[in-house]
């Protein structure tokens, strides 16, 4: 069934629409990691850390919202099940338990490349399909990088540190 007659021709959507659900499922699943890790964050750095895991996903769910509506602007439905998720998810994987807060800054850096990296492949794949989506993921991609590199640094020892 098909509810809202597409902007696009039929294989521009397709090509956007599998971007557009993929996109979906990391930023529902970087948002519950991020909460994962916010939850069991312990060490010296936590308020920093816990605060800046905040900002992550409320970045992520803004960003859930715009991916979501956009697809079902141009025909798609966006599923965004538990089970869709669960299933579809290639979002790294955040252990149980109490986590240290430079293992939980080196597990959310190596999670944020992550989503980047798939987003930069979405950025290449919607170029000529859907130049709108495209910059949603460039919107997406930019800000992901940046909470990437913001907590990257903070495991990064300052220039001429010990010397």
């Amino acid at each position: 069934m098909t509810v809202v007659k597409s902007p696009l021709p039929d294989d521009a959507m397709k090509i956007t629409g599998e971007c557009l659900q993929n996109a979906l499922v990391d930023l529902i699943d970087l948002t519950l990691a991020a909460k994962q890790v916010h939850w069991n964050l312990v060490g010296s750095h936590f308020r920093s850390v816990h605060l800046q895991l905040d900002e992550v996903v409320v970045m992520a769910r803004d960003y859930t919202d715009i991916v979501a509506e956009r697809a079902a602007a141009i025909g798609v439905s966006p599923d965004g099940r538990a089970k869709t998720v669960a299933d579809e998810s290639n979002v790294p994987d955040i252990r149980s338990g109490w986590i240290k807060d430079t293992d939980g800054i080196r597990s959310m850096t190596t999670l944020l490349r992550a989503v980047v990296s798939r987003m930069r492949h979405r950025i290449d794949e919607t170029a000529e399909a859907d130049p709108v989506t495209q910059d949603i993921f460039i919107d997406v991609a930019r800000d992901l990088e940046k909470q990437a590199w913001m907590f990257e640094v903070q495991l990064t020892e300052s220039p001429g540190a010990g010397a």
